[in-house]
């Protein structure tokens, strides 16, 4: 059985920076002449006491880093217990048209964490300040927190042909983190930056400091908490809507590039296969669909363009900002939004989705397959950029895909069983496992939110949210046997 002793102690100093956090949106509703700063108070003070204790209760040395094991374990014991506690100020905090009960604040912190953004919460325009800050800030976190973890941990883990990415901070030795600390600081230098331009920029463009700052820290993110119930069509701004559509997209390529740009490898951007696939993949939908509807409504091309822009950019960086219901626009438009839910982003970046690192990996095999079929006798390298594909990553995306559609299709099906349709069912499952936030149809589609789902649905989208974010291995490895035996 695995040491729990460093794991714990690791939970513990990040409840401990959580209570820290609580402190800022108690600080805006004390300005603000709210009281629920109040309950943030409270909140700090309850979480910081937990941390605090269980800091001293498990302090030890960390100098020699993790195991494999222990990391599987720290992963989602980390997310879990910070949506356990981050849930408490959406409990007791007054809103202005509801009440939430512990299922309701957990899937809302669940989904913030896991930059999901899937709300249960109606009348934000009324919402209290430090509320909405709230959201804004553990989406934030979660954002950074994955990107750690997307090139920290996972490559190191082997998960999902992930060992694609390593870096000097993330080996395959039996110890992970050793050396994290550089890469990290570097990221997060980054991270913050981006999310400060991105603030100033929707300043300039007409949102007030405080929607700025809270669509800043959900667009960088890439997670689609607003300050509105219309999200991003409550500004009828040209501008502003392609600034967003900008740094939606900022946020879904890989945050490492951006730092080797910043060092001096000027093109390391466009030379990275994810990023050109990324690019080409979003044009090549943009572009007809925006003729299309162009063609099929009154928008003039230009208006078509920008529309369809920020809503496929929305889905596919699995931001889930809404700026029109892209569910009237005829079936074409649902089919095609529900297959670009699947997709996702980059590898290192705050997005979820599969990822797009793994349908390159799925073509490379394919076409050397249908190669081999016809030139039986030939020999086909499966590369992946500059680098050739080993078996054990090959391996490792194929396990990927087929677990990823088993618990889509088991995640569809369970919540059938709680009386929903199919049509919610099914893009329910698919935008927590890809970690997108609307779903389709008039329950939970870009107009609705997840507030009518019974108690048991939600907790079940919790689960899948987390499965999708953390990509499910290191979340389903904890139910082997094995893995708890020495």
């Amino acid at each position: 059985m695995p040491n729990f002793r460093p794991v714990l102690f690791v939970v513990s100093i990040l409840l401990l920076a959580l209570a820290a956090t609580m402190l800022i949106p108690a600080g805006v509703d004390a300005v603000y002449g709210n009281p629920d700063w109040k309950v943030f108070l409270g909140s700090a003070g309850f979480t910081g006491a937990c941390g605090g204790a269980l800091a001293l209760a498990t302090r030890c040395r960390m100098r020699g880093g993790l195991s494999l094991r222990q990391a599987f374990l720290l992963t989602p014991l980390s997310w879990c217990a910070t949506a356990a506690f981050a849930a408490v100020p959406f409990q007791f905090c007054h809103f202005p048209d509801l009440s939430l009960n512990y299922a309701n604040a957990f899937f809302e912190t669940m989904s913030g964490l896991t930059t999901t953004g899937a709300t249960v919460l109606v009348g934000l325009d009324s919402t209290p300040e430090g509320i909405l800050l709230w959201r804004a800030l553990i989406q934030w976190l979660g954002g950074i927190g994955i990107v750690a973890v997307a090139i920290a941990v996972l490559p190191a883990l082997r998960v999902g042909g992930m060992q694609l990415f390593r870096t000097e901070s993330s080996d395959r030795s039996a110890k992970v983190l050793p050396r994290a600390q550089q890469i990290a600081k570097a990221i997060g230098g980054v991270y913050a930056g981006l999310t400060v331009v991105c603030g100033l920029s929707y300043w300039a463009a007409g949102m007030t400091p405080f929607e700025a700052v809270v669509h800043a820290l959900t667009s960088v993110s890439t997670g689609g908490y607003s300050t509105s119930d219309s999200s991003i069509g409550h500004f009828d701004s040209p501008v502003l809507h392609w600034l967003v559509t900008f740094f939606m997209l900022a946020g879904s390529l890989p945050f490492v590039l951006y730092v080797r740009t910043l060092t001096g490898q000027t093109d390391a951007l466009w030379r990275d296969s994810q990023v050109r696939s990324l690019l080409v993949f979003l044009a090549a939908v943009i572009l007809p669909l925006s003729a299309w509807l162009t063609w099929r409504s009154d928008y003039a091309f230009p208006d078509a363009l920008r529309l369809v822009a920020f809503n496929v950019v929305s889905v596919v960086s699995t931001t889930g900002y809404a700026l029109t219901d892209y569910s009237l626009w005829g079936n074409l438009a649902v089919g095609v939004f529900f297959g670009l839910t699947f997709i996702g982003g980059c590898t290192g970046s705050t997005s979820g989705g599969m990822k797009i690192f793994r349908f390159e990996v799925m073509a490379v095999l394919l076409r050397t397959h249908f190669l081999r079929l016809l030139y039986p006798r030939g020999v086909f390298p499966r590369q992946y950029g500059n680098r050739l594909l080993d078996d054990d990553v090959l391996g490792s995306v194929i396990v990927f895909f087929a677990l990823f559609f088993s618990a889509y299709s088991l995640l569809t099906i369970a919540l059938m069983a709680f009386g929903l349709d199919f049509i919610t069912s099914a893009s329910a499952a698919v935008t927590s496992l890809a970690n997108v936030g609307p779903g389709l149809g008039t329950i939970i589609g870009p107009a609705g939110n997840f507030s009518t789902l019974p108690d048991g649905a939600k907790w079940l989208l919790s689960f899948g949210m987390l499965l999708g974010r953390l990509e499910l291995f290191t979340v389903l490895i904890l139910f082997m046997p094995q893995f708890w035996r020495s």
